[in-house]
């Protein structure tokens, strides 16, 4: 749905002439968030361009392009090429947006789910079953089964240097429930990286916190960056492998940002993504080895295994630990016995990183046939974010060949994002393919060759 400048001025409350002297970027930030929060422009809306905009407001241009691109960034409006800014964010409890029917396209991130174990996990259930005192088929501890925490204990400490006991593992539903624990246990103000995980900065928004967001460079995450925004209290990072563009946070900012959160207060989610499938060399050591007084360590098993399973583990600092338990038994009462217990099977039996082992090398495989299509068919692409991980990213495009792109791309099934400007080492729209999916060098150069097309 189109809007003209007299509808956004109505929603706005206030005509030129209620525009303040001063602050004006903010003033029209915080009215068009407050429009778009209550409902009063609904998901979907179009907004008039920046031009007719300022005009409509007596503001000059920039004033508003300002305004716009914070609330783009801040997760609450998305620029689409050809159609303008468009409104993105649904306020909770409303019905969602019918979908056009079509097929679904997974993210770039998603596994492969038919490397799934099937037959093994069927086992380790069947075990379990036949194992299990039936005093554990009552309510689940909250903070997980004492086998499970002990065995990502022991996995952590041997596989990611992390200096941790069973006591300190929280079992969860994947690490997207880690940011809806922390914010109930308290922390209502986050940073995020700009570009990161699209969905992280909505969900947290959507459980009430405030989300700014902080750039990424060639070494991670800019801590410096952190110098504007007072009173948080929890910055994500991605150290291992950076989403999307695949960079590994530097060790002087590893240690920059234990000391500023030790300084200002504030908790780091390391959120350990892509760690077990990094292909030409060993996997780096976590932040939380540097602060464990600071860092929350937070992984799952969605990649190497299967999103389905909603398994996953946190290890937060010890003085948020009851806080965190507590609202992990508020959310669901804890995870699923019988699926920790088959976890915790394949860990300690070390089928676990067998497995790990057996996927790292077919990703590996259908990353190279992907990088080996692009040299062939697009050759002057700007390719980063192969180190590790399920995609690559696709850098300095700009915005009508990225669109088109992701566009031929969903056409052939193939997950790839849009992001728009990308970081500040590589600016200009990028385009986040996923790899996981081709299984054979037809399919990789069909890919390369839809890309190559995209840019004629």
């Amino acid at each position: 749905m189109r809007i003209d400048v007299d509808a956004v001025l109505l929603h706005l409350g206030s005509g030129a002439t209620g525009v303040p002297a001063r602050g004006r970027t903010a003033w029209l930030r915080a009215r068009l968030r407050a429009a778009v929060v209550t409902g009063a422009l609904p998901v979907g809306t179009v907004l008039p361009g920046t031009r007719a905009l300022a005009a409509g407001l007596g503001l000059a241009r920039g004033t508003v392009g300002e305004a716009v691109q914070q609330l783009v960034d801040e997760g609450y409006l998305t620029a689409r090429p050809r159609s303008g800014v468009v409104v993105s964010w649904q306020p909770p409890g409303t019905a969602p947006t019918p979908r056009r029917a079509g097929p679904r396209v997974p993210s770039p991130g998603q596994p492969d789910t038919a490397l799934y174990p099937r037959a093994q996990w069927s086992r380790l259930v069947r075990d379990v079953l036949v194992h299990l005192p039936a005093r554990d088929l009552g309510y689940p501890a909250p903070a997980g089964h004492p086998a499970l925490r002990e065995a990502l204990a022991d996995h952590l400490r041997r596989t990611r240097g992390a200096d941790v006991g069973a006591d300190d593992v929280v079992v969860v539903a994947g690490v997207a429930q880690v940011g809806a624990l922390l914010v109930a246990a308290g922390l209502r103000r986050w940073a995020v990286e700009r570009p990161g995980s699209p969905g992280q900065g909505a969900q947290l928004r959507s459980l009430g916190a405030q989300v700014v967001e902080v750039p990424v460079d060639e070494r991670g995450l800019v801590a410096g960056a952190l110098d504007g925004h007072t009173g948080l209290d929890a910055v994500v990072v991605t150290a291992a492998h950076q989403y999307p563009t695949g960079c590994v946070l530097a060790p002087e900012r590893r240690q920059d940002l234990v000391r500023r959160a030790r300084a200002a207060g504030f908790v780091l989610l390391e959120d350990d993504y892509d760690a077990e499938l990094r292909y030409d060399r060993e996997p780096v050591g976590v932040m939380h080895a540097l602060g464990p007084d600071v860092v929350v360590l937070a992984g799952s098993v969605s990649k190497p295994l299967a999103p389905a399973l909603r398994l996953g583990w946190m290890v937060p600092p010890a003085d948020l630990r009851e806080a965190v338990v507590a609202a992990k038994h508020t959310a669901d009462l804890g995870s699923p016995v019988v699926d920790q217990l088959a976890l915790a099977g394949m860990l300690t039996s070390g089928a676990y990183l067998r497995h790990v082992r057996r996927v790292r090398g077919v990703y590996r495989a259908r990353r190279d046939m992907l990088l080996a299509a692009l040299a062939r068919h697009a050759p002057d692409v700007v390719v980063t974010g192969v180190s590790a991980g399920l995609h690559v990213y696709l850098a300095q495009l700009g915005p009508d060949v990225a669109a088109r792109g992701r566009s031929a791309l969903a056409a052939l099934g193939v997950p790839a994002e849009v992001v728009p400007g990308g970081p500040v080492h590589l600016p200009g729209d990028g385009l986040v393919v996923g790899f996981a999916s081709l299984r054979d060098a037809a399919r990789a150069d069909a890919v390369a060759q839809a890309l190559a097309a995209a840019r004629d």
